[in-house]
């Protein structure tokens, strides 16, 4: 929602500030099309020329997302820590062996079904109970798991950031095709050198318009969406630290409530619960079950 509101504003005050200046649009309208059929068709074909097949196609998957507003919300935080605190309460109690068939079937535990909006995140599920996994194998000490962590969270934040690397080097370019397309105009202009300064002026014009939409495509939409794609990726990233510091917590001893705390303090403070907040909840989501 907040992208096609920017998007309008953007259109809406620099478009509304040209009429205000007593703008003609009859140039724009007419030199538009061509302009954008230069600056769009040169970068998309460079976009497709820089960049592999599978990050072209996580590109544009991506992209819908960026439409939508962030699912990393208080609440998501919240049923992922009571889904987290079970899981821990569980193994304290019953002996980290008694989680093994949860984490080998989550789909069908029903400790993970309590938590549907975590259950449907394939990825983060992954994350968790691999190393619940190795948790239970008791192989490997907190230091060892802990690097290991680091590197996969590491790895997934590079992959992710992809997309919006791609994204950024297009809205990059797009002043450069944009200056391309008015280059293309101002020759075209000198071969008609011969006309009238009336029509040389609206052909000028024109060449100026490639100039105005590559610079207004760059800042006013590429570089945003590119900007947008980061703080999502962040935000994906900032998930898997607070699990991480909970398990950690766990694996060096801590209780369940304890650990959490660990997990807590990791989030970004705009949706971080309270601890009193924390502890009633999972403590409610618990005594139910």
């Amino acid at each position: 929602m907040f992208v096609i509101a920017g998007y309008v504003m953007v259109l809406g005050c620099v478009l509304g500030g040209y009429a205000l200046a007593g703008g003609n649009f009859a140039v724009i309208v007419h030199a538009a099309p061509h302009e954008l059929f230069v600056i769009a068709g040169a970068a998309i074909g460079a976009f497709l020329v820089g960049n592999s097949g599978k990050t072209i196609k996580a590109t544009f998957k991506f992209v819908p997302s960026l439409l939508k507003g962030s699912k990393y919300s208080k609440a998501r935080y919240m049923e992922l820590m009571s889904l987290l605190y079970d899981v821990l309460v569980k193994a304290r109690k019953e002996g980290l062996m008694s989680i093994e068939s949860d984490i080998e079937k989550p789909e069908e535990s029903a400790l993970f079904r309590k938590y549907p909006i975590i259950s449907a995140d394939h990825h983060l599920m992954e994350f968790i109970t691999d190393y619940l996994r190795m948790m239970v194998s008791g192989n490997l000490n907190a230091h060892e798991i802990e690097n290991l962590m680091d590197n996969e969270i590491e790895t997934h934040h590079h992959e992710a950031s992809v997309p919006a690397s791609a994204i950024q080097t297009v809205g990059d370019g797009l002043p450069a095709f944009g200056i391309v397309a008015a280059v293309l105009g101002v020759v075209k202009t000198m071969a008609s050198v011969g006309a009238s300064p009336a029509v040389l002026g609206q052909m000028i014009a024109g060449a100026l318009v490639g100039t105005f939409l590559g610079i207004l495509l760059a800042y006013g939409f590429v570089s945003p969406l590119a900007q947008l794609a980061n703080q999502k990726v962040d935000e994906a990233t900032k998930e898997l630290q607070c699990v991480k510091a909970t398990l950690l917590a766990s694996v060096q001893g801590y209780a369940p409530a304890v650990a959490l705390e660990f997990g807590r303090k990791v989030l970004y403070s705009t949706e971080r619960p309270g601890f009193a907040e924390l502890e009633g909840h999972v403590k409610g989501q618990k005594k139910p079950a």
